[in-house]
């Protein structure tokens, strides 16, 4: 589980919801012995909520930690790490599980745990790091699923039902409210769009289900805020209409493709909107347009504010990027924007975008797929180098300690920003070849030979 500080946030998350005409959300009933309750409920959802172990190897040592005296110290011996973490049975037949990338994001062997105690190896369908959702696949029958909701119609106040596996203990129920809506902040190098809520999250949770009063999914827990890793009633969970477009394309590609609209923003704020005569407070401000993209093919100009999307409301660049994050290439949509001399709606189509990836020309790193580093990928914005995408297992990177989301910054200290670039410098290459790899926050050495 990822964390990082505003305070400390560890990913996991849950919520509640008032009783809301869309949603017809039975209240607690009361049963037999007199007492309201919500037993009934958790009785047909709680089968559907997984404990996820992943069982990996970390290389520790000086080696993969210090390039400048890693030659002198010989390798030491990987270490077996366990995590664990939460999932929900989203497909019954065909034994999908939602879950988060970072509770299986180390690799390793992934076991599922079902409420009546079978175990199964899962395969990972896939992973997206930038919405922090990943979908295993596992080979049992009699299974049963969470019906998935619709996380647009949730308002707060509603009540909602937070399960998960906390601190490895076991399956756990808590409760209380959506606190919010369309939060972001917690992750910015990904795409946003969290439920807050004030049901008691803790590590775990992760990958466990935000569940309404009517039984069904309205989220996936991620994420917590907690000056000492605790509860503190601000937990967060990624929305289910979210969740299912992105696990939709794992299904189909093994990964998320997304479209490009091709502009930069920033935020409006009432300053900027008093100097450039604008009606509006509030919105995506569009400071470049690129050449030949979408955006220009719409109309679209530097100086335009983006305030809805599809007539959803657009407040900040955020905003605008969370919901273009989940769009595919050649999906269409209508953009409301306000200029000086009034408002109008635009028809945009996502274009493809244009990061390419290859397959490294070395032999030292066949079996790697590489990419220029991009917007949404780890490492964006922190260092310059070429991303791994993905290692096929059992291949000459995967055996010289190559992993996907790493990101290769030099080759015996030459700084490479192409896949050509990393080619060429390893062909130069007499003898062994040192790469400096950057591995979510961490520097690393690596040595092939």
């Amino acid at each position: 589980m990822f964390v990082r500080r505003i305070a400390l946030v560890l990913l996991l998350g849950v919520g509640l919801a008032l009783p809301a005409p869309v949603f017809s959300q039975a209240m607690p009933e009361i049963d037999r012995r007199g007492i309201p309750t919500i037993a009934p409920l958790l009785q047909k959802v709680t089968p559907a909520v997984v404990n996820i172990t992943v069982v990996s190897e970390n290389n520790t040592g000086t080696y993969t930690q210090d390039p400048f005296f890693s030659p002198f110290f010989a390798p030491q011996k990987p270490r077996r790490q366990v995590s664990a973490g939460s999932g929900v049975i989203v497909d019954a037949q065909k034994g999908y599980v939602l879950t988060n990338n970072h509770v299986v994001e180390s690799g390793g062997q992934v076991t599922v745990t079902l409420k009546d105690k079978r175990s199964f190896d899962a395969t990972i369908v896939g992973r997206d790091k930038a919405t922090d959702l990943a979908l295993l696949q596992i080979p049992a029958e009699n299974l049963t699923a969470i019906p998935m909701g619709d996380s647009e119609k949730l308002l707060v106040g509603d009540f909602v039902v937070a399960i998960g596996n906390p601190f490895d203990l076991g399956q756990t129920v808590t409760s209380g409210i959506v606190s919010a809506l369309g939060r972001s902040g917690i992750n910015p190098e990904g795409y946003e769009d969290f439920i807050q809520t004030d049901a008691s999250i803790n590590p775990g949770n992760s990958g466990g289900a935000l569940i309404t009063y009517d039984g069904k999914l309205v989220g996936i827990n991620t994420a917590i805020i907690a000056p000492s890793g605790g509860n503190v009633g601000i937990g967060f969970a990624i929305p289910i209409n979210m969740a299912r477009a992105v696990m939709d394309q794992l299904v189909e590609f093994g990964q998320v493709h997304r479209g490009l609209l091709g502009i930069t923003t920033q935020d409006l704020t009432p300053e900027i909107a008093d100097a450039l005569g604008l009606s509006v407070t509030e919105g995506a401000l569009v400071a470049q347009v690129e050449s030949g993209s979408a955006a220009q093919d719409a109309g679209l100009q530097p100086g335009d504010v983006i305030v809805a999307i599809n007539d959803e409301t657009i407040s900040d660049s955020r905003d605008l990027r969370g919901h273009l994050g989940v769009m595919r290439p050649g999906t269409e949509f209508s953009l409301k924007i306000v200029r000086r001399d009034g408002t109008r709606i635009v028809k945009a189509k996502l274009k493809e975008t244009s990061t390419a990836r290859w397959t490294a020309q070395s032999r030292l790193l066949n079996g790697a797929v590489l990419a220029p580093l991009t917007q949404g990928m780890p490492g964006y914005g922190q260092v310059q180098g070429v991303a791994v995408i993905d290692v096929a297992r059992g291949s000459p990177a995967a055996r010289f300690g190559l992993r996907p989301e790493d990101v290769i910054l030099t080759v015996n200290k030459m700084p490479v920003q192409t896949v050509q670039d990393l080619d060429q410098a390893i062909a130069q290459s007499r003898r062994a070849v040192a790469m400096t790899i950057w591995r979510h926050g961490a520097l690393l050495y690596l040595l092939i030979r």
